[in-house]
């Protein structure tokens, strides 16, 4: 009636690829550590509008485009390079210390930003939309007349899982490190450590290709 078959299959694997480590989750951790749980579990709720993002992209076919065009997958792939590259930049070079508690992690944190950098990390990272393109359509009947609906509910239930597993390590995270940021040292070196993961991972992505 949904469309979807197998869907017991597709949610263990969408689990066991949730668990999996990438850039995503490199990135939660970065937010969580540097700056609390807050803003980890907000960086997890941009990331998850941006895969909420590619779902819609992926339904309508968009993706498709993305995938063919090697011209649009570049511009995509240079921009979500760029961007990390320049918050990688921005840990580098800022001198503030890190966050030690809750008080002020809320008056420091810009969440709007944090988001806002989430979102941006996730929707400008062509391979995320090359995923949902290729592994939604081995859940969804072909012969089902409307596969917008099936993408829809597979992307959902995925984002919801992932989601779900990226709070969890956001709590995870904050908690071990947040008694080492006491110490102004060991905040700094975090700071400059999350400054130079980002950095590596706009270098990841800008030298990622379609295959």
């Amino acid at each position: 009636m949904t469309g979807i078959v197998h869907f017991e299959t597709f949610l263990l694997a969408g689990i066991l690829l949730n668990l999996t480590p990438g850039n995503d989750t490199i990135f939660i951790l970065i937010k969580s550590i540097g700056q609390g749980k807050k803003a980890g579990i907000v960086s997890t709720l941009g990331i998850a509008t941006g895969g909420i993002g590619h779902t819609m992209l992926a339904a309508f076919g968009l993706s498709v485009i993305i995938a063919k065009s090697i011209l649009l997958f570049n511009i995509i792939k240079y921009l979500g390079a760029a961007y990390l590259l320049y918050m990688g930049y921005q840990m580098l070079t800022n001198k503030t210390p890190l966050v030690t508690d809750g008080i002020i992690e809320s008056k420091s944190a810009n969440y709007r930003k944090i988001y806002r950098d989430g979102f941006l990390t996730n929707i400008l990272n062509p391979k995320v939309a090359l995923f949902f393109i290729a592994f939604l359509p081995q859940f969804i009947d072909p012969t089902f007349r409307n596969t917008v609906i099936p993408f829809l509910l597979l992307g959902a239930t995925f984002i919801t899982t992932g989601t779900i597993w990226c709070i969890i390590l956001a709590l995870f995270a904050s908690g071990i490190f947040g008694k080492l940021k006491s110490n102004r040292m060991v905040s700094a070196l975090i700071n400059k450590l999350c400054g130079i993961t980002l950095v590596g991972l706009g270098i990841k992505i800008a030298l990622t290709d379609r295959k």
